[in-house]
């Protein structure tokens, strides 16, 4: 790397920005705004090779909330750097440019970008210019949390027992109040130069009930903790019902972090402005994302390797015409179906639902969990790696303190449970709004009862659940 050398503190300090898209609680930035130096904010849209690229749905989210940082330090008298390309030549260019001194990020845990930040501090401080790194994105760092043994959990009760006992001062920084930019700022690439907003065809109309940026993911999480926490142990299951945070996507770009969610929850049922029962049952969720990138650290391959080696020899089946219908929402199954076209259109889909399909996909058509999350890779926009590929290995009975492999969602048990009024799926499927309730899941049952837009996608499932269970269940003995 061939990059001007230290030679006084008074020079420029690069903070790098990732997943960290917020001012407030971000230790790289806090770090760079205390040292009383000119601060450079940079974005790198990364091409290294090895480090997975977003999905679709993560690139139209990235690109307004890169909008809504740019913002933001605007009003501190600072501006965000766009660059696009492999991160360590990015980096080379910018320091050779402006002759900055330090570089500092906040971590990612995953094993590509463990690997890229590795070899570029190794290279920085070959070049003599400081680097550091922080933790802005978990409430423990992976590494932090072990058992008895002194090795990683692979089960979640005992892990999040013992992560919640480091968790006894918990701190939150404030954003800072200014920035010291520096006399020239280096080049910057445009925004909508990127591309990033979908077009020919825009497909993100439905995505307009999310407000991306810091400012959105404070106002969700103050909107959750003073309505919808009511009740959440029971009402998170039921799709029809506005009963969850949908602070995932905010979460992963770091728009908001772990200990902000922690302390608010915590502080709203210590004030008795939220029950206490249900916050512990939300912050448990918190705990669950905990574990997945904690999983992830320690179980590097997991997006490639069934993290129960067995499961390898699992013997999927490849169909086409299968993964289309299940993609597009076309299985037969309601439930099944409202699911995914709710994530087509709002690049969302409700938890509950998400485990359903995701035992279809698996279970009932035999088609390997590693499709199904690259799809949700595509399509999510809090398409999380740790959590994506944590999640679908536990639907499939392969990962971390998983879902028996013998539990195999019944969709229309599934649907009746929890949607039994049909208010999720007549909310995404309009062929089925006049089916009467006791026929929305089930509508191949009485054709005669059913309106005659539900034809012929209802006349039949594309599968029996009987039988795909039954030959799901040999798939599975056969390990």
């Amino acid at each position: 790397m061939q990059v001007q050398k230290k030679s006084d503190d008074g020079k420029a300090i690069i903070v790098w920005f990732r997943n960290d898209l917020r001012l407030a609680d971000n230790p790289a930035l806090r770090h760079a705004a205390d040292s009383g130096r000119p601060v450079i904010c940079l974005y790198i849209l990364d091409e290294t090779q090895g480090v997975r690229p977003m999905g679709a749905a993560s690139l139209w989210w990235l690109n307004r909330s890169l909008k809504s940082l740019a913002e933001s330090l605007e009003k501190l008298g600072n501006r965000l750097v766009l660059r696009k390309g492999v991160a360590a030549d990015v980096l080379d260019d910018v320091l050779a440019h402006t002759g900055a001194s330090c570089v500092l990020w906040n971590r990612l845990y995953d094993k590509a970008s463990i690997d890229r930040d590795t070899q570029i501090k190794a290279r920085l401080k070959d070049a003599d210019i400081d680097c550091q790194s922080f933790n802005a994105g978990l409430l423990n760092e992976p590494w932090t949390v072990q058992n008895g043994s002194r090795q990683p959990y692979k089960v979640f009760t005992p892990y999040w027992r013992a992560a919640r006992a480091h968790l006894t001062h918990v701190v939150v920084d404030s954003a800072p109040k200014s920035l010291i930019s520096p006399e020239h700022f280096p080049r910057t690439e445009s925004l909508a130069g990127w591309g990033l907003h979908p077009t020919k065809p825009d497909w993100s109309k439905g995505f307009d009930l999310w407000t991306p940026g810091e400012a959105g993911a404070l106002e969700r999480l103050d909107d959750f903790l003073t309505g919808p926490v009511d009740g959440y142990g029971e009402k998170r299951d039921i799709p029809g019902v506005e009963a969850t945070s949908r602070l995932a996507p905010h979460l992963h770009f770091g728009e908001i972090g772990p200990r902000q969610v922690w302390l608010a929850a915590r502080n709203a049922a210590e004030a008795g402005d939220a029950p206490a029962g249900e916050v512990e049952k939300f912050l448990s969720e918190i705990g669950w994302r905990e574990f997945n990138h904690a999983i992830l650290f320690h179980w590097p391959d997991l997006p490639t390797k069934s993290f129960r080696p067995e499961f390898d020899d699992f013997p999927w089946k490849s169909s086409a015409a299968f993964f289309e219908a299940w993609s597009q929402g076309r299985t037969g199954y309601p439930i099944v179906d409202a699911g995914m076209r709710e994530l087509w259109t709002t690049g969302f889909m409700h938890n509950r639902v998400r485990m359903i399909v995701a035992s279809f996909l698996i279970k009932h058509l035999l088609i390997d969990w590693r499709e199904g999350e690259a799809w949700f890779w595509d399509t999510l926009v809090d398409a999380d790696l740790p959590n994506n590929v944590g999640n679908w290995q536990w639907v499939a009975g392969s990962g971390a303190d998983a879902s028996p492999y013998f539990r195999i969602f019944n969709p229309i048990a599934q649907g009746e449970k929890f949607d039994p009024k049909g208010v999720y799926v007549r909310q995404w499927i309009p062929e089925l709004k006049g089916a009467p309730d006791d026929l929305i899941h089930k509508p191949w049952t009485k054709p005669e009862r059913l309106p005659a837009a539900a034809w012929p996608l209802y006349e039949r499932p594309i599968v029996d659940h009987a039988q795909a269970r039954e030959k799901a269940m040999e798939a599975y003995r056969s390990l």
